[in-house]
């Protein structure tokens, strides 16, 4: 069923970060589809926000599932007939302080890649019809400032001691994908962009990161809702622009 309401499907949506992008798109209003690798998972995230008074319905949606994927698109159709928002949340991530990168395994690197590449453009290409029927279709990458190469080129950027090959590489080839992606989608009404949430309290970020959960969503939440003038292609922290 056809809805004028915004519609928003955020992956990994059941902790972190991403559950609370879904809390801060449904506090605008927004009809937000939790998705999670499990039903249960996501069904006890949209419990949780619904007892908030957010609108919220739960997906199970293991990102790098092909049957996974037909099916949450299939339900968006079926219930929605459209997307607005995309937000490719959900990641993996390796030991980021004490890996060397001629120890990086190609079972790590695939793990890692499968994940937080394939997997994002494997459900973008799922989730691009319906967002194609949007208004004003927006799509945020999760990425890292860790994938920034002119950063890790850099002896004296703040990240140049932090060398987490597959990690890194994989937001380094996800910001290729949000530059090459916008630049197919230029003409259309879809805007692409990649956030960077920042050193955040999370599992992956532990309890050393200095920023709070909900400052970590504040740049999803942003991009997902930016106006027609707003940046396209970009890699963004907090409305500042950071290099590739």
């Amino acid at each position: 069923m056809a809805t004028d309401k915004k519609i928003a499907l955020v992956t990994g949506a059941n902790r972190g970060i991403g559950l609370e992008t879904a809390r801060q798109l449904g506090q605008k209003g927004i009809t937000v589809i939790a998705a999670a690798r499990s039903l249960s998972a996501a069904e006890e995230t949209a419990d949780k926000l619904k007892a908030e008074g957010l609108d919220v319905v739960p997906v199970k949606l293991d990102v790098t599932k092909a049957a996974d994927r037909e099916a949450a698109a299939k339900f968006v159709a079926d219930h929605y007939g459209k997307l607005d928002i995309l937000i490719n949340n959900a990641g993996v991530g390796d030991d980021l302080f004490n890996q060397k990168v001629s120890e990086t395994s190609e079972e790590e690197l695939l793990k890692i890649f499968g994940t937080n590449v394939f997997a994002v453009v494997a459900v973008t290409r799922a989730f691009l019809p319906l967002l194609k029927k949007s208004d004003a279709g927006r799509i945020v990458n999760l990425s890292s400032i860790l994938g920034s190469l002119t950063l890790h080129a850099d002896p004296n950027s703040p990240i140049a001691g932090v060398k987490a090959f597959a990690y890194d590489a994989s937001k380094a080839a996800l910001n290729s994908f949000t530059i090459h992606l916008a630049a197919e989608l230029k003409d259309t009404k879809i805007k692409v962009n990649s956030a960077h949430p920042g050193w955040v309290k999370t599992e992956m970020g532990t309890e050393a990161a200095p920023m709070e959960i909900p400052e970590g969503a504040q740049t999803s939440v942003e991009l997902a809702l930016i106006g027609e003038d707003g940046p396209n292609g970009r890699f963004i922290h907090l409305g500042q622009e950071l290099p590739w």
